[in-house]
């Protein structure tokens, strides 16, 4: 059996080094925060990264600070310690223009203990500014440094010659699966088209404290996420790869959660860090598939909730809602809880009129209450964002619609709806056919639209609907009358 996995090389060094900064160039994007400020980076942050063709798994870490273990900086030091453990190789990043520092000596003695190969690597050694840092860096007794600049990509191929030694037979072993699964495969054929879909990418948002992080560690079963009583402690968004076992059949399914930043009302962010905190969490939205927003039970549902499911129903992602701290909420007895629970649904309804119906749970990260009943609705849900009708059965339902509720006909000219098709799926997009189509009024679409999510099987998904009217056949620059154009 061929063995392929990717190597884990993991980032490690104080505050304010250039970690993320050489993180982000790895990866070949800007996935990691980067600021000025030290201490921006709080979680293990993961990327696909490439170096000269070498393939490798890199983790952002938090800078390593001497702190109180009890303390926010001394439970991100434990976070760091804890990233090592079944760590490849580990890449210890120091300043060149600012010198070894006692942080930098304490961190390298650590190292030195650790059953992991180190790479050291000199950060912002361009130019002359760096050479005395890069010459004091070798009293670390980690080796030769590879002096680089993260930030302007320079002494890649010095990054390359460190670190190949310890991670290059993973990509030989590699080619080498790669080889025979082409030699397995023989001919092949195409691809299935009913295969099933990749792993559910699950993000969780949500206002500050909410209880976001805390939910993830609970679904992992270890503390992978920084937790703790002060707002806000996750900046960037983090993604964790997972399989999780269907206590109900035995099923084992494939997740990607994505736990994201707060999000508090845009006039209290006046932080630039917080500002980018919150645009990555957006960013996080767009590329996940199911999205589940988190309520505080304890704080109920406010004004900041429906902006956050607003945007990700206008984003077209799949939503549902799940009410955090039930344990402490029920504690007032089944009436005030159900009461709380009716209370929400009534609210969710009215301030999302959009989408009515959403999927609602109330949940305990705390103690695990109703999260197998959440993550099983997440892939059923995911699995109607999928959905696609045929054209026949789509205009089956299409017709009695029509005939159930016919379109109106203002100044007693008739609009008429002529057919219907699915343009796509994630979310469900659906054009109409038809004439005088900008005089259809708003709530017919919506019409057609719920009945749809009720006919169909798309239930509180998203659903798109685009109209689109003929060509004039007296404009000549527009050609003939078969042709179909302007949307709406």
């Amino acid at each position: 059996m061929s063995y392929a996995r990717k190597p884990t090389v993991i980032i490690i060094g104080r505050p304010n080094v250039g970690k993320s900064t050489l993180f982000n160039r790895l990866v070949g994007k800007k996935l990691a925060l980067v600021d000025d400020q030290p201490g921006v980076t709080r979680d293990r942050r993961m990327g696909d990264a490439e170096l000269a063709g070498m393939q490798f798994t890199v983790v952002d870490t938090a800078g390593w600070e001497d702190e109180d273990k009890a303390t926010l900086p001394g439970r991100m030091r434990a976070q760091t310690e804890v990233s090592l453990e079944g760590a490849d190789a580990a890449m210890f990043v120091i300043d060149a223009r600012a010198g070894i520092t006692p942080l930098d000596e304490e961190i390298a003695r650590w190292l030195r203990t650790v059953d992991v190969p180190v790479v050291l690597v000199a950060n912002k050694a361009e130019g002359k500014t760096g050479d005395a840092g890069l010459l004091e860096s070798y009293a670390l007794g980690l080796g030769d440094p590879a002096p680089i600049s993260a930030e302007h990509g320079e002494g890649i191929a010095d990054l390359f010659e460190g670190l190949w030694p310890h991670i290059g037979h993973f990509e030989q072993e590699a080619e080498r699966a790669a080889e025979l699964a082409r030699e397995a495969a023989g001919d092949g054929e195409g691809e299935d088209e009913d295969a099933p879909l990749g792993p559910l990418k699950l993000a969780i948002v949500g206002r500050p404290n909410a209880g976001k992080s805390t939910l993830i560690n609970r679904l992992l079963g270890e503390d992978r996420l920084l937790t703790g009583p002060e707002a806000g402690i996750t900046r960037d968004s983090i993604a964790v790869d997972w399989e999780w076992t269907d206590p109900k059949d035995g099923e084992v399914r494939p997740i990607r959660l994505i736990d994201t930043a707060g999000m508090r009302k845009r006039a209290k962010v006046t932080d630039k860090l917080e500002k980018l905190s919150v645009a990555d969490a957006r960013r996080a939205v767009d590329f996940a598939e199911v999205v589940v927003l988190l309520l505080d039970a304890t704080q109920g549902l406010e004004h900041q909730d429906l902006k956050i499911a607003s945007h990700a129903l206008e984003e077209g992602r799949a939503l549902m809602i799940a009410i955090n701290k039930w344990d402490i909420a029920g504690q007032g007895g089944t009436e005030d809880a159900s009461s709380l629970f009716n209370g929400i649904r009534g609210a969710l309804n009215e301030g999302l009129s959009q989408v009515r119906g959403l999927p609602l749970f109330a949940v305990s990260a705390r103690t695990g209450k109703g999260l197998d009943d959440m993550l099983r609705a997440a892939f059923e849900i995911r699995e109607s964002w999928s959905k696609r009708v045929s054209t026949a059965a789509l205009n089956r339902w299409f017709d009695d619609a029509l005939e159930a509720n016919p379109p109106p006909a203002p100044g007693g000219r008739r609009i008429k709806l002529r057919y219907i098709t699915q343009a796509g799926t994630r979310p469900p997009r659906f054009v109409i056919f038809g004439t005088r189509l900008d005089d259809l009024p708003k709530s017919y679409e919506r019409y057609l639209v719920n009945s749809i999510r009720a006919k169909l099987g798309f239930d509180a998904v998203p659903v798109r609907i685009v109209l689109k009217s003929p060509k004039n056949p007296y404009n000549a620059n527009k050609g003939g009358g078969g042709n179909y154009s302007g949307e709406r």
